[in-house]
């Protein structure tokens, strides 16, 4: 995020926060989960690969038996995604969109043949959604956002982990998407995250936070 915590500004052209130092550990974290899951909305600003970049991460995934990326997952409330998104067509892995119940056999129909569509209550419970994970042998997940996504997982207490970039610049622009959006927290007033860890990464901190 930025220093004013923004997500991006409200540009056409997708805002680059990290520095390449950080787009690297990145590419680490993500080498060591099951599954990355982001927002509809993070699919279509963004248009994310969700792919380990390194080729050596992902020969050392193969070498533990897994496959070379993680699954893909994202959640939406209709299945209104474009089916050209990279989400969909980069990499050969598995890929997963979690709906509401009563969207499901509209998201089924539209994407049912380029990803397992399944759905997670009414409305979508982050719960229901986590152990169909666990079920799928999703152990770790990593949650790249955005901020809608950020602060369903953040409110629902779910997180154990909070690795957080801070960029040194401004957006400065009220209508910019932010890191989390209104809700009760469970970290709050007096209940706080526990600080594990400060670093800096080229031009960016990075700071590491573990639920308490």
């Amino acid at each position: 995020m930025s220093i004013d915590g923004y997500l991006d500004d409200t540009s056409s052209d997708r805002l680059l926060l990290s520095s390449p130092e950080d787009f690297a550990e990145v590419d680490e974290v993500r080498a060591g989960v099951d599954a990355i899951l982001v927002g509809a909305n993070t699919v279509r600003a963004d248009n994310p690969r969700l792919l380990v970049r390194s080729a050596e991460h992902r020969r050392r995934r193969v070498a533990r038996g897994l496959p070379e990326n993680p699954t893909k997952v994202a959640l939406s409330g209709g299945g209104q995604l474009d089916l050209a998104a990279a989400f969909f067509t980069a990499g050969d892995t598995e890929r997963l969109v979690y709906v509401p119940g009563a969207a499901l056999p509209a998201a089924t129909a539209r994407l049912g043949a380029v990803a397992t569509v399944v759905g997670a209550g009414d409305p979508l419970s982050v719960t229901a959604l986590l152990a169909d994970l666990a079920g799928r042998g999703v152990a770790r997940l990593l949650v790249e956002g955005g901020g809608t996504v950020h602060t369903l997982f953040l409110t629902a207490g779910v997180v154990d982990e909070l690795r957080l970039a801070v960029a040194p610049i401004f957006v400065g622009d009220p209508a910019a998407p932010r890191l989390v959006g209104a809700g009760e927290f469970p970290w709050r007033g007096e209940r706080r995250m526990r600080l594990a860890g400060v670093r800096s990464l080229g031009d960016t901190a990075v700071l590491r936070y573990l639920a308490g």
